[in-house]
This record gives structure tokens, sequence and C-alpha cells, in this order.
């Protein structure tokens, strides 16, 4: 393996999909939340890098094109997991995720069984863009966790009676409840969103590379 640019940022994209969900073993929420937020950009932004950067610069390769898609793969699955599981696994979630996480290692076991004919499940533009949309929709529901923390760490010490009247408009509110309490909301509901379009296009996209790889699951014919 020649260790070009584009390599060594598919490598350590690879290697930032674990780092995800190990910043929740190490540090208290909102901290965690941040760092795997922009651990998770960046490492999303060195998807577009290092595939530009191959293609400009000619240093594409037979092992960034292995890695590559195991890395996206990787980062989406851990990320999934670890948001439904701070969700509280809420069904507005856990399902688009499921559909994901399904038609990732359905396509994942068709190359595989494929074999030298896996060349015909290349990965098409509408995928790219479901790769895009799971990647923006994590992204926006980690900020969701962001902004529910901080919210909670403004509350402690409050009364429920106190919390319930800042956020009526019956009380001044000097911590800033209502600004964080609408971020989350707002993430919430715009991530939620994405993450069903992801999920729509990665059911479609799933059902394209099963149709192309049904020639090569029939049986020969028996003489």
């Amino acid at each position: 393996m020649n260790w070009t640019i584009p390599n060594i940022l598919t490598v350590l994209r690879l290697a930032a999909a674990p780092g995800v969900a190990i910043m929740f073993l190490f540090f208290a929420r909102p901290w965690a939340d941040w760092f795997a937020l922009v651990l998770f950009v960046v490492a999303a932004v060195t998807d577009w890098f290092d595939g530009y950067i191959a293609r400009e610069f000619n240093q594409e390769s037979r092992f960034g094109a292995m890695l590559d898609p195991i890395a996206d793969k990787a980062m989406v699955v851990i990320a999934l997991l670890v948001i439904t599981g701070f969700q509280g696994m809420n069904p507005w979630i856990l399902l688009p995720a499921t559909i994901i996480l399904f038609r990732e290692t359905f396509v994942s076991g068709l190359r595989e069984f494929l074999g030298a004919a896996a060349g015909t499940l290349k990965v098409t533009k509408l995928a790219k863009w479901k790769t895009t949309a799971q990647m923006v929709a994590i992204a926006i529901l980690f900020a969701t966790g962001v902004f529910q923390h901080e919210f909670l760490d403004r509350v402690e010490g409050l009364d429920d009676a106190t919390v319930a009247a800042i956020l009526a408009g019956e009380a001044e509110d000097t911590v800033g409840l209502n600004h964080w309490v609408r971020l989350e909301e707002l993430t919430w509901w715009v991530g939620t969103l994405l993450l069903w379009v992801a999920a729509a296009l990665t059911a479609i996209t799933g059902w394209d590379y099963f149709t192309k790889a049904r020639p090569h699951l029939r049986d020969a014919p028996r003489g």
C-alpha cells in the first residue's frame, strides 16, 4: 500500500469511527457530545477531500477503493448506535436507523458473495447522496445531544415550577433556557427528517443493488 494523502485520510477516518463512541466512555456530557460532534464532522469532511485529492492528483488506489466505503459504513453504523442509545430508543430514530443498518449489512453481504462479480455493484450517484444525507443527519442529531445537555446543565438547582415558568415566559430567563430548548427542538426535527430521507435513499439504492445482483444469484440450469 502507498501511503498517499487520500489513503492516510481514509485510515484516519476509519480510526475516528470508534472514537465517536469512545468519547462517551471517557467524558461527561455535554463534553462527550461536543467532542463526538467535532470528530464526526471532521471525519466526514475528509471523506470529500480524500476522494477529490485522489481524482485530481491521480492517487486512486485499490486499497483506497476498498477501505473508503468500509470507513464510511463504520462511521455511520457506530454513530447511529450511539444516537439511538442517547435518544432512548426513540422509534422515530430507531426505525430509519434500522433500515440503514439492514441495508448496509445486506449490500456488504451481496458484495462478499459476488466476489469478482462485485464490480456490478459500483457506487452510484444516488448512493453518494445517500451517504451525504446520512452524514448530515447524524451530525445534526449529535448537535441535538449537545443542546439537550446544555439545557440540563442550566436547569440544575432549579425546581420544576421555576423551569416551567421560565419556559412559559412567566419568569425571567436569565440562563437562556428558551434558547437551548429551541435549538434542541430545531435540530431534532431537522436531523430526524434528514435521517428518514437518508433511510429512503438507503432503501432505494439497496433495492437497485439487489436488482443488479439478481442475475448472478440464479442457479445454473441442471443438465
